[in-house]
């Protein structure tokens, strides 16, 4: 059995396009002096706002139709001490999985063997916790140690344990599932997790939400903040929210972005947040995993901080975790009896017939009536592919690599298909053409893959929860410090924007902090 990788809605659900990030909402963050909230909240409500949210020191608020300089010309007073926008934040799927089937055994995904995680034990007893701001994490997955995660509800989000779409709950996964002999294994099995839901029904919320978000999970008693998301332009009282949170010990870490460019992202970007990177399973930068400059200013101003770029990256690419129930699909295979390793592209169901070579399928093919389609990939979209062959009265279809590797795919948002279409990889193609019956089942389940810095950032916030647990008079900064002067280097020799420091190495880190303590060498 194979589970489906997710292709284009993990990057719709990812860190995003930048160049939308920066709401246009007329929604501002007002920051004010200490006992003067009511006032600054009245004179707002006057002025015909609506109160979006109140944190500790500031309001969100929606002036219809102003823009910046016209609210700050109208909250003319005293105890205000700074208007800002408030920018909209989205969220951001060598080495191999187990083999096996999570529904009925425990697979261990391939990054926590690359990270070595899989030779560090998790200190139960630690008072460890990790808050995920993300889109809530579903009640319905079986496996985690729900006595160990509580929540927060966000303003219009809705109940923490219920799904907002599946990347919280898989973001979950990756840092904590447990080590319970089904599903996945997290890389700290079963820490206790508080989780703050801050996306709406749109899949994306605003930095104030994050600011707030961040009170909550120093309320809940969090040491580590793991957030798999982002956009554009920098929020000071986002900021802030976390710059008080790291000053407090604690540790927060967020995804550098999906969109392959240099663009800096936030809250990744600010220098308290730790930037995650993703690489794949050989050792690879993912080609989206955005590569900041750590330079900021220019000329003698020009200032090298490696604290808003790229610090480390982790396994983000084809990233299995766990899903709300029924939410992800997998695919079975078998040629001639044999088993054929192969990725569920749509339609559940089960289909056994005799074999018939489409080729590319580009055109209706009566000769494919009651049988499973054998079809070469190219020249045409797999959805029309997958559409000739059921308009030729075919019952199932098997679409074939054409380089070497495992063909993953999707049919797209408009498919108009029915039979179940899974893909195959090119090394398989002799043996399936050979092949003279053929069975294609697709089946929904409860883990699937994703790809994205979203999927590396909960490793990363998971081996630091893991390596803490057995140092836990360290302080978040010296964990981050550990965890980067251990990280296997990878691409150009030495740190870069890509990498910084390379792939954590959780085994590594545990071991230099034995050895010199929690300010390290």
């Amino acid at each position: 059995m194979k589970l489906t990788k997710i292709a284009s809605a993990v990057i719709a659900l990812s860190v995003g396009v930048i160049a939308q990030a920066h709401a246009d909402d007329n929604r501002y963050v007002i920051q004010v002096e200490a006992g003067h909230k009511g006032i600054v909240k009245a004179l707002a409500n006057k002025l015909g706002a609506e109160i979006n949210l109140e944190g500790d020191e500031f309001i969100a608020a929606t002036f219809t139709g102003k823009d910046l300089a016209q609210v700050k010309g109208l909250l003319n007073n005293p105890h205000i001490t700074l208007i800002e926008e408030d920018v909209r934040r989205h969220p951001m799927a060598l080495f191999n999985d187990d083999a096996g089937n999570p529904m009925t055994q425990q697979v261990t995904p391939y990054a926590v063997y690359q990270s070595h995680a899989n030779e560090v034990t998790f200190n139960p007893n630690a008072g460890m916790k990790v808050c995920i701001i993300d889109s809530g994490l579903d009640s319905s997955n079986p496996d985690f140690n729900w006595n160990n995660i509580t929540g927060d509800n966000d303003s219009g989000t809705g109940n923490w344990n219920q799904n907002g779409g599946p990347h919280g709950t898989h973001v979950a996964g990756t840092i904590g599932a447990a080590d319970n002999n089904i599903g996945v294994v997290g890389m700290a099995p079963g820490v206790p997790m508080h989780i703050v839901k801050v996306f709406n029904a749109s899949g994306w919320g605003y930095s104030s939400d994050l600011a707030y978000a961040a009170n909550k999970c120093s309320n809940a008693g969090a040491k580590i903040i793991s957030m798999s998301l982002g956009g554009g332009a920098a929020n000071n009282t986002e900021k802030n929210a976390f710059d008080a949170f790291t000053a407090a010990g604690g540790l927060v870490v967020a995804a550098a972005g999906n969109d392959g460019n240099s663009v800096r992202s936030y809250p990744a970007g600010y220098p308290s947040v730790m930037m995650i990177g993703a690489n794949d399973a050989n050792n690879k930068i993912a080609d989206f995993s955005q590569y900041p400059s750590c330079v900021s200013g220019r000329g003698k101003k020009a200032v090298n901080d490696d604290g808003i770029c790229v610090e480390v990256t982790a396994g983000g690419v084809d990233t299995l975790s766990t899903y709300p129930a029924g939410m992800a699909t997998a695919s079975t295979l078998t040629a001639d009896g044999a088993a054929v390793a192969s990725s569920a592209m749509e339609n559940p169901g089960s289909a056994t017939g005799n074999t018939y070579f489409m080729g590319t399928a580009q055109a209706v093919d009566s000769g494919a009536n009651g049988k499973i389609c054998v079809i070469d990939r190219g020249v045409i979209s797999f959805h029309d592919k997958v559409l000739n062959c059921e308009n030729s009265g075919g019952v199932g279809a098997i679409v074939i690599n054409n380089v070497a590797g495992m063909l993953y795919g999707t049919l797209g948002d408009t498919n108009a298909t029915t039979i179940p279409a899974v893909g195959a990889a090119f090394e398989d193609r002799a043996s399936l053409l050979a092949a003279q019956n053929a069975t294609v089942s697709i089946d929904s389940v409860d883990y699937g893959f994703m790809s994205g810095t979203s999927m590396a950032t909960p490793a990363v916030s998971g081996m630091a929860a893991l390596v803490w647990s057995n140092h836990s008079q360290c302080t978040g900064t010296q964990i981050r410090n550990a965890l980067k002067a251990t990280a296997m280097d990878a691409g150009t020799v030495g740190k870069d924007n890509y990498f910084g420091y390379g792939i954590v190495n959780a085994k590594a880190a545990d071991a230099y902090l034995t050895t010199y303590g929690c300010s390290g060498k």
